[in-house]
């Protein structure tokens, strides 16, 4: 007898198709959009990337389980493929085995848009031959147009209603391209993509979807990214200014960016801390002595607690030059503000 390919049972295939496969979709209006789905094998990281001419689109493309896997589903999106597509994956479906479920128990399959990447790496995407022009996908190691399947590996980058393929071919080419973290090759296949063209009506919202086990604010979730942009002129630039603000205040400190608190830095920290107008409150109020001391620590932690840099609070006698630069800055823009 032949070992299943699935750790998932064919009773439980059967089942899971017909009690959720067979329910009608919750939600079927037009998201039109150009998306990526992709996994990080290497930190375990799973995401979506998503622009649209259509208004607050991450309740409806961007779907992601840290360990398990991420889908976009769009044009008439059908949005309960991302639970349901999800709910097959976690039962050991590939995005390919995934995919061909969740289409094939749709009748309005012609119509819908969806990319699927499961936590190995193995990438599916669809595109309804009834998706307004230009509609397509493209895997790691293939490319297609209506009516077609395609699989590969790592990402599956798709859009419909586009000024042409070449938003698609830039979201894959930029992805494989660009270092750093998964959210890093993301936003930047992304930005990519709306430079090469884009949605030919324009841009109306964006979002990024980003799941990591633990990596939570407290490590109780795993809501490592989670980005909207609703309805905004320019989203893919909000959309980079956002993830900025996120990696400073979401982001735990990196190693290489630890620096000793010496006697230049304390003093300057001193200083702000003690200047009650520009906070309302004098965080220290000891001797400007450069001296790092329990009592410079303590308003330190409280300073960096009030501003909102909780989860790179350090109790040693290091600091992260990243915090220590945007302390700065608003520090110098704020001094500037003030002048007459």
């Amino acid at each position: 007898m032949n070992t299943p390919r699935w750790v998932i049972p064919a009773f439980l295939v059967t089942f899971l198709c017909c009690f959720f496969l067979h329910m009608p979709p919750t939600a079927d209006q037009l998201v039109s959009t150009f998306s990526i789905v992709a996994v990080d094998t290497q930190s375990g990281d799973v995401g979506v990337a998503v622009q649209s001419k259509f208004p607050n689109v991450r309740p409806v493309v961007p779907w992601a389980e840290a360990e398990v896997g991420a889908i976009a589903t769009q044009s008439f999106a059908n949005v309960s493929f991302g639970p349901r597509g999800l709910t097959l994956m976690r039962n050991g479906a590939n995005a390919e085995e995934t995919l061909r479920i969740l289409i094939g128990s749709d009748s309005a399959r012609d119509s819908r848009q969806v990319g699927i990447v499961d936590r190995q790496g193995k990438a599916a995407s669809w595109t309804g031959t009834d998706c307004f022009d230009w509609a397509g996908g493209r895997t790691g190691v293939a490319a297609g147009g209506k009516g077609t399947v395609i699989v590969g590996k790592g990402f599956a980058a798709q859009g419909n209603i586009l000024v042409g393929e070449a938003t698609v071919n830039a979201l894959a080419m930029t992805f494989e391209r660009t270092d750093g973290s998964l959210a890093d090759r993301l936003v930047a296949a992304l930005v990519a993509g709306g430079k090469a063209g884009g949605d030919r009506r324009g841009e109306q919202s964006a979002a990024l979807l980003v799941k990591r086990r633990g990596a939570g604010y407290d490590a109780s979730t795993d809501d490592y990214i989670d980005i909207s942009i609703y309805d905004h002129a320019a989203p893919l630039k909000e959309l980079e200014r956002l993830y900025a603000l996120h990696k400073l205040f979401f982001f735990r400190s990196e190693e290489k960016n630890l620096i000793p608190v010496d006697k230049a830095v304390c003093l300057e920290l001193q200083a702000i801390m003690q200047n009650k107008a520009y906070k309302g409150v004098a965080f220290y109020s000891g001797p400007l002595h450069g001296e790092y001391d329990e009592a410079t620590k303590k308003a330190l932690e409280d300073f960096m607690g009030w501003e909102n840099y909780d989860v790179r609070i350090r109790h040693d006698d290091l600091i992260d030059t990243e915090v220590l630069e945007d302390i700065r800055t608003n520090y110098r823009t704020w001094l500037r503000q003030r002048k007459p």
